[in-house]
């Protein structure tokens, strides 16, 4: 009889990745991105444990959506109070704070619990190609290889 191996939060090592985000589509990265945030990536998945990665993303600001995404996907926001709905389109989103449309894919791709709160947190993102992250020696990630592709 085979048994099944469960990581411990104790028995856990977190890597610390690093994705340039140029030229790569949103949705794939998100999803991408989502897979590492939660472990998935890893043998030794454990679902109740987050056994996920901290990433960091560069270059979101340069970020690539097809079709007419940049004019026709709305952003909204409500305040809770009568006339209180907002929205905006993408193309201004990004104008304003280029990780928010990145940050919202990724978490919508996320379980809509506490390990999805607790994952988001190990993500980090920047519009430029600077990031405060190099003590931790990020490794960087080929996503190729991540999906199977190259």
């Amino acid at each position: 009889m085979q048994r099944t191996s469960m990581v411990k939060q104790e028995e856990l090592e977190r890597n610390w990745y690093v994705i340039d985000a140029r030229g790569q589509t949103l949705g794939r990265l998100a999803a991408q991105i989502a897979k590492i945030l939660q472990g998935k990536h890893k043998p030794a998945y454990t679902p109740h444990v987050g056994t996920g990665d901290y990433v960091i993303v560069v270059n979101a600001a340069a970020i690539r959506v097809t079709g007419r995404k940049l004019d026709q996907k709305i952003y909204y926001r409500y305040s809770g109070y009568p006339g209180g709905l907002r929205s905006r389109p993408l193309r201004e989103v990004l104008e304003k704070s280029p990780d928010l449309p990145l940050r919202k894919a990724v978490q919508r791709m996320l379980p809509q619990n506490d390990q999805g709160r607790r994952a988001l947190r190990r993500l980090k993102i920047y519009p430029g190609p600077d990031h405060p992250h190099s003590a931790q020696s990020p490794i960087p990630l080929d996503l190729g290889r991540l999906s199977g592709q190259g």
